[in-house]
């Protein structure tokens, strides 16, 4: 895939998307939190200024920091890939509601293996970010791999420093994986690694993994992609190794059931189907109940129902999966508690 300028410009600290249009008087709209959603918001802003007449600001500076700024109204919307539970946005006066679904890739940096060619499971990569496996070739590793020449490498395991959502999704599998990763570690969006060392953004997990040999790390895969970096194969649970391709994104997010969660606050990973893909999560953007100006509130209502409306092959160009129908008309109508009228 190729992405535009803005959507691969990220640096380590955060960036701004600054979408423009010809009117001087644009409305600007601001937002801060996930990386995992930058890019995709970064291509909405641009392609959506010339028609809504609205200039989107987001800082790119993690989840755990966006949810702050939002409960400090200091951004108009926030942006998490850990979904608040209920007592948390009611606390703090937010709606919440997903944007699109995108799959965490493992990536790698192992002199001689291609890419998609060596071949991870769940407990293996608790037993890596537990610190009880420490080379390449150890025979748990070797077990799923015959015939692969595994090097006598230490592993460097790489996480996030920030607090991100896409550690949440990443830690909430390997607790699904790992009785002991969940009883000792956990799922947040920080957590007390065990080992391993931590990179700050999106960006900065795959530019230490591009340059530690042995370097093993989580990405969302717009960041994998662009860095060009050595994926693996992950088996899902139906038993199958699987690439982090669209089609096995696509394959989990078709067996999501969006009629049990409150709050849109669903939860994809380890999802059903041998095609299935089983690190994904939707990104999700908290509005404030009580904005400090409902048109405001409205101008973001009205820049992503743009999104929901015309930004699909943005998504999918971009390696997201869009939201369905129904789950958008949702969201439609769970606006009409924000004020502000679009």
């Amino acid at each position: 895939m190729k992405f535009a300028t803005t959507a691969l410009a990220l640096g380590l600290a955060g960036f701004a998307v600054a979408a423009t249009t010809g009117a001087a008087s644009a409305q600007q709209i601001t937002g801060a939190g996930s990386t995992f959603a930058a890019p995709i918001y970064a291509k909405w802003g641009d392609a959506s200024s010339a028609k809504t007449g609205i200039k989107l600001n987001y800082q790119a500076i993690g989840s755990g920091a966006g949810i702050n700024q939002v409960n400090n109204r200091t951004v108009d919307f926030g942006a998490s890939d850990m979904p608040l539970q209920g007592p948390d946005l009611t606390q703090h006066k937010l709606m919440q509601f997903p944007t699109v679904i995108g799959g965490v890739d493992i990536i790698v940096n192992l002199p001689g293996i291609k890419p998609n060619e060596l071949k991870l499971t769940g407990p293996i990569l608790a037993d890596i970010y537990m610190g009880t496996i420490t080379k390449w070739n150890d025979p748990k590793i070797a077990a799923v791999n015959p015939g692969l020449k595994l090097p006598s490498l230490a592993v460097a395991p790489v996480h996030r420093a920030d607090g991100s959502g896409t550690t949440f999704v990443f830690t909430d599998y390997l607790g699904k994986q790992s009785p002991e990763w969940a009883s000792k570690v956990g799922a947040s969006t920080s957590v007390a690694w065990p080992v391993g060392q931590g990179a700050k953004g999106s960006d900065g997990v795959a530019g230490s993994v591009k340059q530690i040999p042995g370097g093993i790390g989580y990405d969302e895969s717009a960041y994998a992609t662009q860095n060009h970096l050595t994926t693996a194969l992950l088996k899902n649970k139906a038993g199958k190794f699987v690439a982090p391709t669209m089609e096995a994104f696509e394959a989990a997010a078709a067996n999501a059931d969006w009629s049990k969660v409150q709050n849109f606050a669903i939860n994809l990973n380890d999802e059903p189907g041998a095609a299935s893909w089983p690190i994904e999560s939707a990104t999700f953007v908290l509005l404030p109940l009580d904005p400090k100006d409902a048109n405001q509130s409205a101008s973001v209502k009205k820049f992503f129902d743009w999104g929901f409306t015309n930004g699909d092959t943005i998504a999918k160009d971009l390696l997201y999966i869009p939201l369905p129908k129904k789950v958008q008309e949702s969201i439609r109508a769970a606006w009409k508690s924000v004020p502000g009228t679009m």
